[in-house]
């Protein structure tokens, strides 16, 4: 209690009517977030036990999956917290790390379908090359890039976070997100301008890097014979669909975090449920779907499952 008075404690304000939808947010979160660990946790496993599915393009889209667990796992717990406590508060410090973690875990998704782009331009435009290009030692850098690089850059801007001055102890919120810049006394230059170079290096570039090489692939698909279309089609669309809907979100967040502090909170706590809700489910679906490899093997464990 003394912490909460000498305002070391951010209020979570954002959440609609909590005492009287508090079990069904929960049981809502709660369901959502075992079928996120559960789909996502199922292709990966496939992956992992099955030698066919031991090769660059799997192992990414594998590392993924994983990344979404992750990703789910920034926020979810808090929230499942909140919706049982009587005050939705989390530590200034708290936040600060809640925030570094989103962020990271986000910057390198965009990293990994850069990646996962490259991958694919190297097979379908240069499959003689394939094999030179990626191999094990190759694709463990890649890995390592796509999820070292944001951290290192969002460190700088959560120590700035954590010396930044509190003069509102209120966040119209549901967790730490952009929002987080609304507590503080005043935004700093440095931080501004820290922000957008992280939004340039690992999200910006990474996005424009992965339309231009699907459209290098798109565009010598179109002037080559039907099998090679296919082909590019079926591995290339489930990666666009994963781009687009997680820039989506990139963007819907940066809009959460701008609009007016008037606008409508019950407005606000449905586009902040966007950021969580559809991503992390929509992305084992594309996988399992649309991949022939991968729908052939979940086919084969669910028709095992009945025997």
């Amino acid at each position: 209690m003394d912490d909460y008075l000498n305002g070391t404690y951010i209020t979570l304000s954002g959440y609609v009517e909590m005492e009287k939808y508090r079990y069904l947010y929960f049981t809502v979160m709660f369901s959502v977030y075992i079928l996120i660990i559960c789909s996502n946790a199922t292709i990966v496993y496939l992956i992992w036990i099955h030698k066919n599915l031991h090769e660059p393009m799997y192992i990414f889209i594998a590392a993924l999956l994983f990344n979404c667990v992750i990703y789910s796992t920034t926020f979810y717990p808090k929230l499942l917290i909140d919706c049982l406590s009587k005050k939705q508060v989390i530590t200034y410090s708290g936040c600060v790390f809640q925030n570094f973690a989103f962020y990271s875990v986000g910057g390198s998704e965009f990293l990994l379908i850069a990646v996962m782009a490259f991958d694919r331009y190297v097979s379908i435009c240069k499959p003689l090359r394939y094999q030179t290009i990626m191999r094990k030692t190759t694709v463990k850098y890649l890995l390592v890039f796509a999820w070292a690089i944001p951290p290192c850059h969002l460190a700088v801007q959560a120590v700035l976070n954590a010396k930044a001055k509190i003069c509102n102890h209120n966040l119209k919120g549901i967790f730490c997100n952009n929002t987080i810049y609304t507590v503080h006394c005043v935004r700093s230059r440095a931080a501004t301008i820290i922000g957008l170079a992280i939004l340039l290096d690992v999200a910006v570039l990474p996005m424009l890097f992965t339309v231009f090489t699907y459209t290098k692939i798109f565009v010598m698909a179109y002037q080559s014979c039907k099998t090679f279309k296919r082909k590019a089609a079926e591995t290339c669309l489930p990666q666009l669909l994963v781009l687009i809907s997680f820039s989506y979100l990139c963007v819907y967040d940066i809009a959460i975090a701008r609009v007016e502090s008037d606008f409508p909170k019950t407005a606000r706590f449905i586009m902040t449920l966007q950021l969580f809700l559809y991503h992390p489910l929509l992305n084992p679906f594309i996988y399992g779907l649309k991949m022939k490899e991968i729908s052939k093997h979940l086919k084969r464990l669910f028709s095992l499952g009945k025997v």
